[in-house]
């Protein structure tokens, strides 16, 4: 069986490119794939990582849903996922998250995405790839990895969890509305925006461990305590996920309705100070 790390670099991925287990998802515009990929990824629309339908539709997909897409990618329990996109890694990570919340904790990002892969001098191609459909039936086998709205209320309420926010300083101080009745943060949150796990630079890796624990430290947000992570819609939260795991997190939930559904719902409570 194929066992590649969370985060993985360009040149270990590039050693296993011919591995039977290994498939690589493309999460980038059609565009972008078809402008070159790396050789073997098919490419996955962001949007079915989406339920798509309800009052929030961003919400993780139902288990019939996730049943659907891993047997039409033909992921089967030995399969090795590793996910990239074309927006520095949020929907990589939510694609990990999504199969880790089915039990399927074979699945890796890979560092610096695309921007990566050839910043390590290694080739692109621009032929279509096409998946190889395996029945699969799946369920949420780790519901620890999902919080609901009334979850983290009353959570909260017995002081027991810590809220990371991945938004934008404007967002969370309420500064910034977007798509929502109300603007602000969820009492207590814990601010950290995601793009400040990026090292700087047109190559979106990573920065080392060291520095990410620092700044969660900086933040008051502890590697040792119950942490639920979310942003608008879940979709740059599925980085901030991802660090955390990678930094060896050990309750690190999401929030997948996020503030799409928090700062819509008017008996929610909301808080609109500023970044201590």
């Amino acid at each position: 069986m194929l066992t590649l790390p969370l985060v993985v670099e360009p040149l270990a991925l590039q050693a296993q490119l011919s591995h039977p287990d290994l498939l690589i998802i493309d999460l980038s515009s059609q565009e972008h794939y078809d402008q070159g990929h790396v050789p073997g990824a098919v490419r996955l629309d962001a949007a079915r990582l989406l339920r798509g339908e309800g009052p929030v539709p961003n919400q993780i997909p139902t288990e019939k849903q996730l049943s659907a897409l891993c047997s039409e990618l033909g992921i089967r329990p030995e399969t090795h996922v590793v996910a990239y996109d074309d927006q520095m890694g949020p929907w990589a990570g939510r694609l990990v998250w999504t199969l880790n919340c089915i039990g399927h904790s074979h699945a890796s990002v890979l560092n610096g995405q695309l921007p990566g892969w050839q910043a390590a001098g290694l080739e692109l191609e621009t032929s279509t790839n096409i998946p190889t459909p395996a029945m699969r039936q799946v369920s949420f086998s780790r519901p620890e990895l999902l919080m609901s709205a009334q979850d983290i209320l009353a959570a909260l309420e017995q002081e027991r969890l810590t809220v990371w926010d991945a938004r934008s300083a404007a967002e969370f101080s309420g500064e910034k509305v977007v798509n929502a009745l109300k603007g602000g943060h969820i009492p207590g949150a814990r601010h950290l925006e995601w793009t400040d796990l990026l090292q700087p630079g047109p190559v979106p890796r990573l920065k080392p461990v060291a520095e990410l624990k620092q700044l969660l430290q900086q933040a008051g947000i502890r590697l040792d305590q119950p942490v639920v992570t979310h942003c608008q819609t879940h979709r740059r939260s599925g980085l901030t996920w991802l660090a955390g795991t990678w930094l060896g997190m050990q309750q690190l939930s999401c929030y997948d309705g996020s503030w799409f559904e928090w700062g819509n719902h008017p008996e929610l409570p909301v808080e609109q100070s500023t970044i201590e």
